[in-house]
């Protein structure tokens, strides 16, 4: 029977892999990566970590809330979804560029049109 509870567990983190590489594929093709971080299927809870060009791109917010907001339709056992770029102001982050934005200007005072969301 324990068997079976672990075949459970497997398919939910296939699951969840799944719904990454459907739903995302934008992240990799921009040379970033979505890795499982920890499933817990007793409180329904799952980690995801950022990775690559996520750290420091501008719409890596909007990446990370459609994950959380989609993942949890998508997938019932999934209650709550915690991700992030690893950059919430801890030391010694990636080094990525900093963020620009839609009508920003620069120290040259030309418009910045920012990132494109690709999804």
């Amino acid at each position: 029977m324990s068997t079976d509870t672990q075949n459970e567990g497997d398919d939910l983190e296939e699951r969840v892999s799944n719904f990454l590489r459907r739903n995302f594929p934008q992240i990799q093709m921009h040379g970033g990566s979505a890795a499982i971080q920890d499933i817990d299927r007793e409180t329904g809870e799952v980690h995801i970590q950022l990775g690559g060009a996520c750290s420091g791109c501008g719409i890596s917010p909007m990446t990370i809330q459609a994950i959380k907001s989609r993942m949890v339709k998508e997938i019932p056992e999934i209650e709550t979804v915690h991700a992030d770029t690893g950059m919430d102001g801890g030391g010694g982050g990636g080094g990525g560029m900093s963020p620009s934005f839609p009508g920003e200007t620069s120290d040259d005072g030309e418009d910045d049109e920012g990132p494109q969301a690709p999804f």
